[in-house]
């Protein structure tokens, strides 16, 4: 599709035409109010506040602000994380928390891992959230709560329950002829409630490296989820499914064009349920299954198809009013077929974990430990110890310790010649210290600094097998301010992390060391305006050398809306308002992938 218009005209004049006017941001979200309540840290509901640990929540307002972000556009305001995408929509994503590898960071909705069988990832570029009314970023290890995949960090998307009966539709239309539609419909009802949402994404793309000319790689997408429950004072329960497919182009390494073409579909179902015996003792149930396939079609075309089984059963015990104790039971079970692998393969385990907390006059602690049971790497034993105190009325502080590990893939193990059925698992342990400060006049600070250090971190050998390579360490640190007063706000953070590949002391690759971001605006509910700065500096290219350099690079965002009233709603954005085209990958020389650009967008949300 040509593109006919340059819509950043058309959204400009809309937002003078709002008064210019916006939605609270993400990074406004991701210094949450000192009570909202977050489940990821301790799998139960506790105050933000309370929780030892650095724990960041993107609210549903912030969600819904920009109907075309994914969940990698709306996590990148969080300076820890590094968001390394090589193209615009759709293509391959990594995530770095904290200098950690991009496989390290468990992606959950709802309790269930949304985990590629064949190699582990996540594939967040191709994730919906149409149904998520509240994402959690857990910073640091979280194998006792998860077992493998969490040692650097854990991102959970948590879905919408219903309080009152709705419907909605919402339509917009940006750049490079990009057209999203959603619709939705809530119904709730003594005690029993349904969500359903469907949605249609299509976009002609960008180009992928620095070296094509209107080369775009075009994107395709449409799913649908559908959630439906009981609840009652003492006993909840749901089950969900969610579903997402489309074709979106990328590059072909042999002809240097954006012709091949990946099929994916991907397919959650989970059932959630909870029966309080009494106030002191709770029982939680879950069962998952995820199905992820894809063919790509390009000149030595492939297919994978994995299918994942979850089972978690836990019993919580407040035995005191001040102490409980969490004793549980998980299991997986995950069938991969991918044509590179010789027949279909298994990887399955069970793990068993107990936790104490202690919550009382403004002391906090949780410790926990977990035995794992895999069915190729045996047992494996991970804790955690951690602890808030509350010094003085507006001030906190917390230190906390965890090891965690991560299971080879089952590319790594067997993905013929690159593959090695001789690999040991990956394990880690990491440090943290951090201080909460409240001030008057709205204004607040949070600062926390950490270490890690992975050993049998898993690379490649001079002839591209996979091998446990030497240990490697993280060594960094966070630093926060954020002040909101009436309708105004702003926020500015700044992380830095040093990484270290022991075997040859060179830094990690694409982890820049420093980062900031900066967000301030205006929201009062009718009409609001934002803007947000995100600037990282530069970082290694290449795992061999340090000579290549990835530049650092600054990019502007700008959002507005205005509810004209509460049955419509206006909005615009525009991603990277400079059009920064930054290198995001090495490729080969004076070849890089690049990120899409500028993204504009204008749409509207009929509400009833």
């Amino acid at each position: 599709m040509p593109n006919l218009f340059q819509p950043t005209a058309l959204v400009g004049a809309i937002a003078l035409a709002m008064g210019f006017s916006a939605t609270a941001s993400a990074q406004d979200s991701i210094n949450a109010s000192l009570d909202t309540l977050v489940v990821t840290a301790t799998r139960s509901e506790e105050k933000i506040k309370d929780v030892p640990a650095r724990i960041a929540v993107i609210s549903k307002s912030d969600i819904e602000k920009n109907p075309a972000l994914n969940l990698n556009d709306l996590v990148k305001q969080d300076a820890a994380l590094n968001v390394v995408q090589t193209g615009g929509l759709g293509q391959t994503t990594s995530i770095f928390t904290r200098g950690t590898n991009s496989n390290h960071t468990l992606v959950l909705k709802d309790g269930a891992a949304l985990i590629e069988g064949i190699n582990g990832k996540n594939n967040t570029e191709l994730l919906d959230l149409s149904d998520v009314g509240q994402i959690e970023i857990l910073k640091g290890p979280a194998s006792v709560q998860y077992g493998s995949d969490a040692i650097g960090g854990v991102i959970q998307l948590l879905t919408d329950t219903p309080e009152k009966n709705s419907a909605f539709i919402t339509g917009l239309y940006g750049e490079n002829n990009t057209y999203k539609a959603l619709v939705g419909l809530d119904l709730a009802q003594d005690g029993f409630f349904a969500q359903i949402r469907g949605q249609r994404l299509e976009s002609d793309g960008t180009e992928i490296l620095n070296t094509q000319n209107n080369d775009q790689a075009s994107y395709d997408q449409k799913g649908y989820s559908a959630k439906i429950g009981y609840k009652q004072d003492n006993f909840k329960t749901n089950v969900s499914i969610s579903e997402n497919e489309g074709i979106n182009h990328y590059l072909d390494y042999s002809t240097g064009t954006n012709t091949a073409k990946r099929d994916f579909k991907n397919q959650l179902i989970n059932w959630n349920g909870l029966y309080q015996f009494t106030d002191a003792l709770t029982l939680n149930a879950r069962y998952s299954n995820y199905q992820d396939e894809a063919t790509y079609i390009e000149t030595y075309s492939y297919a994978y198809d994995s299918e994942r089984n979850e089972g978690d059963i836990n019993l919580n015990w407040k035995f005191t009013p001040k102490q409980n104790i969490l004793f549980g039971v998980s299991t997986q079970d995950t069938d991969v077929t991918y044509d590179y692998l010789s027949g279909k393969k298994n990887l399955g385990s069970t793990g068993y974990y107990l936790q104490h907390q202690y919550n009382n006059a403004g002391i906090h602690t949780q410790a926990g430990i977990r035995l794992e049971d895999d069915d190729q790497f045996g047992q494996h034993t991970v804790g955690q110890i951690a602890g808030r105190l509350q010094i003085a009325p507006l001030t906190s502080v917390y230190a906390n310790i965890g090891s965690a590990f991560k299971a080879p893939t089952a590319y790594q193990l067997y993905a013929g010649f690159y593959g090695n059925q001789d690999l040991k698992p990956e394990e880690s342990i990491s440090y943290e210290i951090g201080l909460d400060q409240q001030f008057n006049y709205g204004l607040s600070a949070n600062a926390s600094v950490y270490y890690t250090k992975v050993k049998n971190l898993i690379g490649s050998n001079a002839s591209w097998q996979y091998v446990n390579i030497d240990d490697a360490n993280m060594t960094g640190g966070e630093l926060g301010l954020n002040w909101k007063k009436d309708q105004l706000f702003t926020s500015a953070e700044y992380a830095y992390v040093k990484t270290e590949d022991e075997s040859t002391g060179f830094e990690l690759v694409r982890r820049p060391r420093q980062t900031f971001t900066f967000t301030a605006g205006y929201d009062d509910g009718t009409y609001g305006v934002n803007t947000a700065l995100v600037a990282r500096s530069h970082a290694k290219a290449q795992a061999s050398q340090n000579s290549v350099k990835i530049p650092g690079y600054a990019t502007i965002d700008l959002n507005a809306f205005w509810n004209v009233n509460p049955n419509i709603k206006l909005f615009t954005n525009i991603q990277n308002i400079g059009d920064v085209k930054y290198k995001a990958v090495y490729s080969s020389t004076d070849t890089w992938y690049i990120n899409g650009g500028r993204f504009a967008s204008a749409g509207v949300t009929f509400r009833y």
